[in-house]
């Protein structure tokens, strides 16, 4: 391919180079040879002259050509390298909420999903406030987490491209086994109220005090009964979900958690669910691209292929099937719709 290219530049011999420096080039015997004592000097002069005018006069030609064919040789060899060549970079960053990756379910699709798809994912656990700010930095690439008012502000501030509604529990209130605040005898679900009991008796209640989605949806309830919690007795842990199921165990105390990760840690912790089931406890989660023309870096491709995998009808079945082995109950619901 390469001769083919010199020789559609004119380049027929690449010798040429190397001869120009010999007069045989310009066809004629060496002047060396042919000088004589009698010569005159300076019509030899205005020989060589001609000659070395002949002979620049071709290396430039050859020059214009060689450069013009290592610039054609180079864009051949650098275009296949900057063209798209149809494969999807493999490295993926989701960030997602500590209750999804302590329920252990990313433990659990990981293997599948790789085998899939071949991506190669890393999964930042935090709050969902915090993963929405590295959202919003441009530090992941997609995002699974759970405050639909956080997330419909992420969208329509152009840092995610669509709200996709994947699966949903609930949270439940748990605290000690003795229930100090009675929270299991009113016979009415309603977490609000609860937690206005919990209150009005001072017991005591953890926080997540993180802005993750549990602690929004925490803050949310105390504002339903236009309460504001403040106290001893209230303690912002600032942890995840299960630093904070462990801290509540440990005080005996009363906090807010998703039903998920407290069926997970539950044999390790000296507390019981106390409410469940109210209607103001549902916890939707969604996934979310980030919008690759927002932030540069991002991995658009293979945040798609995360989201075409881990909504097809193999892993929401996978979804749907977790738990049901170790608790009897699946500890997530799809409720995808396309």
């Amino acid at each position: 391919m390469l001769l083919t290219i010199f020789q559609n530049l004119g380049i027929m011999n690449l010798n040429i180079i190397s001869e120009l420096g010999s007069s045989k080039a310009i066809g004629y015997e060496p002047l060396a040879d042919r000088v004589r004592p009698e010569t005159v000097l300076p019509s030899m002069l205005k020989r060589r002259n001609h000659s070395f005018m002949y002979v620049r006069s071709i290396y430039a030609a050859v020059n214009q050509r060689t450069i013009l064919a290592v610039l054609l040789v180079l864009s051949l060899l650098i275009i296949p390298v900057s063209c798209n060549t149809g494969k999807v970079n493999p490295s993926v960053t989701l960030a997602t909420t500590t209750s999804v990756e302590d329920s252990g379910l990313l433990g659990f699709l990981k293997p599948q999903w790789e085998k899939d798809t071949g991506l190669d994912v890393k999964v930042v656990a935090q709050g969902t406030g915090q993963a929405i700010k590295t959202g919003e930095n441009g530090d992941a690439d997609l995002l699974l987490i759970h405050d639909k008012k956080s997330e419909e502000k992420f969208v329509s501030e152009g840092n995610g491209l669509e709200r996709i509604e994947l699966m949903y529990n609930y949270f439940v209130i748990v605290g000690p086994k003795d229930d100090p605040a009675g929270i299991k005898n009113t016979g009415e679900a309603n977490a609000a109220k609860a937690l206005r009991k919990i209150m009005e008796q001072k017991n005591r209640f953890i926080s997540r005090g993180d802005e993750s989605g549990t602690h929004k949806k925490e803050l949310a309830l105390w504002k339903a009964v236009d309460k504001k919690p403040a106290g001893e007795w209230y303690i912002s842990a600032g942890k995840g979900m299960g630093a904070v199921l462990s801290m509540a165990s440990e005080k005996k105390a009363y906090t807010l958690t998703d039903r998920a990760t407290f069926l997970t840690m539950k044999d390790k912790l000296d507390l019981e669910i106390v409410l469940d089931g109210a209607n103001d406890l549902l916890n939707q989660y969604t996934i979310i691209a980030v919008n690759p023309s927002k932030h540069k870096g991002i991995n658009g491709e293979g945040a798609q292929k995360l989201i075409q995998w881990i909504t097809s009808k193999k892993a929401l079945a996978l979804i749907n099937e977790y738990g049901k082995d170790k608790y009897g109950e699946s500890l997530f619901i799809v409720n995808y719709k396309k």
